[in-house]
């Protein structure tokens, strides 16, 4: 079975930790055994998310403004996804030699067709890189970039377009004909549209569950597994009445998106992500963390997705 495994932010990052190399790769050796594991017995094609990464990678441009060549979001994209693909690949390159499992790896660097008249682009709201005072955000703003109030503080905002293709598809099928374990689309790949017959980068962050679904679905997988810091998705999430979801339709994931279950930016991209590759043909999609991945893909923990 071929699954494409969308790992959240907290996969390199948990909460409350400081971003640091040392960080990613301590947490990627606990990612690395969960995924050894599912190695074990299926085809895997890697995703994961690169918000705190991509948003150091600006700071630092910020902090060198007018001392090295400035760095446009769309290569700090890139830029992400070589840093990121080389922690978990190394790591995980390690875990399986541990486990005497003769995998090979490859990390690809995965550019992703986005609408250049995609309404996103009119309405930035994918927050990135730290939080800022009043003052510096406003000196910001008369630099050009899009400065929004979150949580007390300010943070910069970039466009979400929808992803529509994910152009190395074919390359990736054809690694995992190989049997090669693949890292791809990382942060949502590198977001680039057509201009005539050419392509070219555009400054944007796509949504990694979002980019996973149509990843999938390019490259044929027979399950989306992403994995989120809580172990199922549930109706009423933090209140009294918060009640775990263990399977849903399409079209009831569609009829709780209506009613407001899933907060924007949290869970909601993850169950419309679910929803999206099942209904365009995928067998099933599960949404759950890493301790209950393996009990999630018998349907013994998480939430499953079908038709």
């Amino acid at each position: 079975m071929l699954i494409v495994a969308a790992l959240g932010g907290n996969a390199l990052l948990q909460r409350g930790q400081k971003l640091s190399v040392e960080t990613q790769f301590a947490n990627a050796r606990k990612a690395a055994a969960v995924l050894a594991q599912l190695a074990k017995k299926h085809q895997l094609v890697i995703t994961h998310g690169n918000g705190p990464q991509v948003g150091n990678i600006m700071l630092q441009v910020e902090a060198a403004l007018g001392r090295a060549y400035p760095v446009p979001l769309h290569v700090a994209v890139a830029e992400s996804e070589g840093e990121i693909g080389y922690i978990l690949e190394q790591s995980l390159l390690n875990e399986l030699a541990r486990r005497k499992l003769k995998k090979r790896i490859a990390s690809m660097l995965t550019q992703v067709l986005v609408g250049k008249n995609d309404p996103a682009f009119q309405n930035p709201t994918k927050p990135i890189g730290p939080y800022y005072g009043k003052q510096h955000a406003d000196a910001l703003a008369r630099k050009g970039f899009s400065m929004t109030k979150i949580n007390g503080g300010y943070r910069r905002v970039v466009p979400s377009p929808k992803p529509l293709e994910i152009l190395e598809a074919e390359a990736i099928r054809k690694l995992v004909k190989m049997g090669i374990l693949v890292i791809a689309a990382g942060g949502g790949g590198i977001p680039v549209h057509r201009k005539g017959k050419a392509l070219t980068g555009i400054d944007a962050v796509i949504d990694k569950d979002r980019a996973s679904a149509v990843l999938a679905r390019d490259v044929r997988a027979d399950m989306l597994l992403i994995v989120t810091d809580v172990p199922c998705t549930y109706l009423d999430y933090g209140t009294k009445n918060q009640k775990a979801i263990r399977c849903m339709t399409v079209s009831q994931a569609r009829h709780y998106i209506h009613e407001g279950h899933f907060a924007e930016g949290s869970m909601l991209p993850k169950v419309e992500a679910a929803a999206d590759f099942v209904a365009h043909g995928g067998r099933k999609a599960v949404i759950t963390d890493f301790a209950s991945a393996e009990k999630a893909l018998r349907g013994k923990a998480g939430t499953t997705m079908v038709k």
